[in-house]
């Protein structure tokens, strides 16, 4: 029962955890375009961070990626152990983006260390003729890697020239003070996409967990509290800020106007709930992102810093095998101990 709570305490601080790293994916253009002060921009994430709990329970009324990421691995090789293993990788590697200032995504940290940790486990990739990793789930979220940023940057781009056309005759004065009222919108909306996914990913493996530990026969049964805490903690992660990582997605990418911001963030909130509609969790990083250079290409190729970005890519390229490689590592050393 200790173990079970200690997991269930790692999860929510990873939860946390990933709410600061990704206050960025929030808050980045709409601080960057000062239309919010930094303190009023994360305490305007956090709010609809958590309101995203109210939507998924009593509107949709299910958490449709909780139950995809609780699915990674066949139930048959989920153990504490397991869990255990793949959170402390996921958080160490959280920790380590962080710190450098690099963007990496939460969604797939915490994927590479709960595979990683299972096949650490079973010791292949199948054994007594069962698959170790649930192909069903993980292979759509292996193809929203890269589908993700190219949907967020093909709606970006769209969204963008449709607005300049319609209001290339405006008073640029008054357009631009009108951009910076809607942004407040669409960083709403982002926000609330941004609690829903992401949260959604520590409710599946505290799902998980339970049901290693005999409590639940499935994650349609899971109690009130671990929604409520998990979107709570994400939430109070975002109003703690990630300022290392709000510069690089703020400006290093490109510089964002509020028309921008605007198209950036609305086009990010439309593919988080496309891909939350069919459960498939997604980087909310790497999504943002591809609506930022999305936006920046309208203006000139130029206009975005591609060497940032490469440099991201190859962040996001290395997250899942890294974090298997330090979940197994973990997991063989708690094998030792234990």
């Amino acid at each position: 029962m200790i173990f079970l709570f200690t997991i269930i305490v790692l999860a929510l601080i990873f939860d946390y955890i990933n709410g600061f790293h990704d206050a960025a994916i929030s808050i980045a253009t709409i601080v960057s375009t000062k239309v919010l002060t930094p303190f009023q921009a994360v305490l305007w994430a956090a709010i609809f961070n958590f309101a995203a709990f109210f939507i998924f329970k009593y509107w949709i009324g299910e958490f449709k990626i909780g139950n995809t990421i609780a699915h990674f691995v066949n139930r048959d090789f989920i153990t504490l152990p397991v869990i255990f293993s793949g959170l402390i990788a996921a958080i160490t590697w959280n920790l380590f983006t962080w710190w450098f200032g690099i963007p990496s995504s939460s969604s797939h940290t915490l994927l590479g260390g709960f595979v990683g940790a299972a096949l650490a486990h079973a010791g292949g990739w199948a054994v007594h003729g069962k698959n170790v990793i649930d192909y069903s789930s993980v292979v759509p979220t292996f193809f929203f890697i890269v589908l993700a940023p190219l949907i967020g940057m093909f709606v970006a781009l769209v969204i963008t020239i449709l607005i300049v056309n319609i209001f290339q005759k405006s008073n640029p004065y008054k357009a631009e003070g009108w951009f910076r009222r809607l942004q407040l919108l669409s960083s709403a909306l982002l926000s609330l996409g941004h609690g829903g996914n992401d949260a959604q990913k520590v409710l599946g493996i505290i799902a998980a967990a339970l049901v290693a530990h005999g409590d639940l026969d499935n994650i349609q049964q899971i109690p009130n509290w671990v929604p409520i805490a998990c979107f709570s903690a994400i939430a109070l992660g975002t109003m703690s800020g990630g300022w290392r990582i709000v510069k690089t997605m703020g400006s290093r990418i490109t510089k964002v106007s509020p028309l921008e911001g605007v198209c950036a963030e609305t086009a990010g909130a439309i593919t988080l709930f496309i891909t939350q509609s069919f459960g498939i969790p997604v980087s909310t990083t790497h999504t943002i992102t591809g609506s930022i250079v999305g936006v920046g290409a309208t203006k000139r190729m130029s206009a975005v810093r591609w060497g940032v970005t490469i440099n991201l890519v190859w962040a996001w390229i290395l997250t899942i095998p890294v974090s298997a490689l330090l979940a197994a590592i973990v997991y063989w050393v708690v094998r030792m101990v234990g």
